[in-house]
């Protein structure tokens, strides 16, 4: 096992930048998720939330969760209205003594609906001017908090309440998007590993440029699994190969260490190991099942076909 102690300062460990009280649902993905890329980024943080499950859950003034800059804003305007932030602290220049506003860091933190569907014209123009900010997706592959509809980020073969007999196309891969825009950074995460969320973080906000970030973030109750298992089936995902972790730096791609051994078909576990856990794949049949996995096996031919033309 290992120690926080051997990766992380422990004080900074220790600190909670999303506070305890706020109304997330028991297991919520999206909590994990923040709460380890606060860690990282700290204190010296504006965020800007588009509508999501995230403006829901921080609760009213005064007692809002967040200890840390953060503001509402419009469903498509997420990655702009970070753009502007970071370019109000770049005018401004603000070094006052214990403030360091010169070092503020400037994130989206966007869902799947607010990112691959509804968010996505003001984030490839934030990608195409390189702005220097962190745009991040916490991936639940619906939108959740109006109701469970179907996202693009949304499986195929997924149950929601707009894809009642499950969803015919696939996911939409917006890393691989994000990644053809040439920003600096892209990177896969997934709570079921804390510190490389970490680490991920505190190399993005290293960074100069346009960052993006996608990290899987089950829900339990828009998939249909008991609160607890959130970890368990966040792992599964990444262990059957469902969910890839990497980074893309200038161009360059890098699988995490979860993935790595993960190139070997034979070392993934079988995809029905991850959808049989999951309400929300209820009723699945043979042949959907199939597609499922020839797709996973798919993504990952091209995963290899890329590494082995970095390597020439």
């Amino acid at each position: 096992m290992v120690s926080l102690k051997n990766v992380i300062d422990e004080e900074i460990a220790c600190q909670e930048w999303f506070l305890p009280g706020n109304s997330c649902c028991a297991g919520c993905g999206l909590e994990i998720a923040l709460r380890w890329a606060m860690k990282a980024l700290g204190p010296k943080t504006a965020m800007i939330t588009p509508a999501s499950c995230l403006n829901v859950v921080i609760g009213l003034w005064p007692k809002t969760a967040p200890n840390f800059s953060q503001f509402n804003m419009a469903f498509a305007a997420g990655a702009a209205a970070a753009t502007g932030v970071s370019a109000a602290f770049k005018a401004k220049n603000y070094k006052f003594p214990g403030q360091g506003w010169d070092e503020m860091v400037s994130i989206c933190f966007a869902g799947d609906g607010g990112t691959t569907d509804i968010g996505i014209q003001g984030l490839s123009g934030a990608a195409e001017r390189n702005s220097n900010i962190i745009y991040v997706c916490y991936d639940n592959e619906a939108y959740m908090n109006t109701g469970i509809q179907r996202s693009s980020s949304t499986p195929h073969g997924a149950l929601t309440t707009t894809t009642p007999f499950g969803k015919e196309r696939y996911k939409k891969n917006v890393p691989a998007i994000m990644a053809a825009h040439e920003i600096p950074y892209v990177a896969t995460c997934s709570i079921s590993e804390p510190l490389d969320i970490y680490e991920k973080f505190k190399k993005a906000k290293s960074i100069e440029g346009c960052k993006y970030i996608q990290i899987f973030a089950p829900c339990p109750p828009g998939w249909g699994y008991l609160a607890e298992e959130s970890i368990e089936i966040a792992r599964l995902a990444v262990k059957t190969g469902f969910w890839i972790l990497y980074e893309i730096e200038n161009g360059v791609l890098t699988l995490s260490k979860k993935s790595k051994s993960l190139v070997d078909p034979s070392k993934r576990v079988p995809i029905i190991e991850y959808v049989s856990k999951q309400k929300r794949f209820a009723g699945i049949s043979e042949k959907t099942l199939i597609e499922i996995q020839e797709r996973v096996d798919h993504d990952w031919e091209k995963i290899v076909d890329q590494l082995e033309c970095q390597s020439r």
